[in-house]
C-alpha cells in the first residue's frame, strides 16, 4: 500500500460523493425493499424460516447484476465527460490508484447495502439455531461475487463517457459471466467444463453452501485482478 499512497484519499473522496448524493441511498433502499419483501413473504406468508433468500436465491444474484452497474456507471464515465479525470491525472496520481480507490469505494457501498440484512440473521437466530459458519461463508461469497461485478462495472465505465452506455455495458459483462454455467447443455462437451469453471455462479454457489474452497477463492481473486487490470489499461488509453 505504501507504493500507492493515493488510494485512500481517492477512496475517501468517492465514498463521500456517494453519500453526498442520492445514489447510495437509492441503491440501498431499493435493494433492501425488494429483499426484505421476499424475506418477509417467506417468513410470514409461507412459514418458511430460511436465509436461502439472502445467500442462494436467484433474487439476490439478479439484484447484484443490476446494482453493480448502477453503482459504478458514473465512476469514470462522468469524470471523462466533464473533463475532471484530466485534472485528477495532472496530479501525481497513478492510474492504478484511481481504479483501486474508486473500486474500493463502490465495493463499500455494496457492503453497506448488505449490512442491514444482518437483521435477518438476528431474526433467524431468535427463531431457532443457525449455523454461524455457513452465514459467514454466505456473506463472504456475496462480497466476492459483488466485488467481481463491481470491477466489471468499473471496466465498463472506463470504456465510455456516457453513463447509460456504461450501465448497459456493465450489465452485459456481469450477465454474460453469470450465465456461462447456465448454457452448458447447449455447448459441445469439450467446452462445458471450461465454461462451467468460468461462470461466477458455479464458484459462488459452493461458498454459499458453506464450503470455502481455495479454488473458488483463487477464481474470485483472479477475476477481480484481471477486471481491474483491464480497467487500468482502458483508463491509460487517453495517453496513447
Amino acid at each position: 500500500m505504501n507504493s500507492y499512497p493515493n488510494i485512500f484519499p481517492i477512496f475517501r473522496r468517492e465514498l463521500r460523493s456517494y453519500f453526498n448524493s442520492p445514489i447510495a441511498y437509492v441503491v440501498i433502499v431499493v435493494f433492501l425493499a425488494i429483499l426484505g419483501w421476499f424475506f418477509a413473504s417467506n417468513l410470514f406468508l409461507n412459514n418458511v424460516a430460511s436465509l436461502y433468500i439472502i445467500f442462494d436465491s436467484p433474487l439476490v444474484k439478479i439484484l447484484f447484476l443490476v446494482i453493480a452497474p448502477a453503482i459504478t456507471m458514473r465512476l469514470l464515465a462522468e469524470e471523462k465527460k466533464s473533463g475532471t479525470i484530466e485534472l485528477l491525472t495532472t496530479k501525481p496520481v497513478k492510474d492504478v490508484e484511481i481504479i483501486l480507490g474508486k473500486f474500493l469505494a463502490a465495493w463499500c457501498v455494496l457492503g453497506a447495502a448488505l449490512l442491514p440484512t444482518l437483521l435477518y440473521v438476528v431474526t433467524m437466530a431468535a427463531l431457532g439455531s443457525i449455523d454461524i459458519g455457513a452465514v459467514l461463508s454466505g456473506y463472504v461469497g456475496l462480497m466476492l461475487m459483488g466485488g467481481v461485478f463491481i470491477a466489471l462495472g468499473l471496466l465498463a465505465s472506463s470504456l465510455t463517457e456516457n453513463q447509460i452506455v456504461a450501465f448497459i455495458l456493465g450489465f452485459i459483462f456481469t450477465f454474460v459471466l453469470f450465465m456461462l454455467d447456465k448454457v452448458l447443455p447447449y455447448l459441445p462437451s469439450f467446452m462445458a467444463s471450461t465454461m462451467e469453471f468460468l461462470g461466477v455462479d458455479f464458484h459462488y454457489s459452493g461458498i454459499a453452501r458453506g464450503v470455502i474452497d481455495s479454488r473458488n477463492i483463487i477464481y474470485f481473486a483472479s477475476m477481480l485482478g484481471f477486471s481491474l487490470m483491464l480497467a487500468t489499461v482502458s483508463l491509460e488509453r487517453r495517453k496513447w
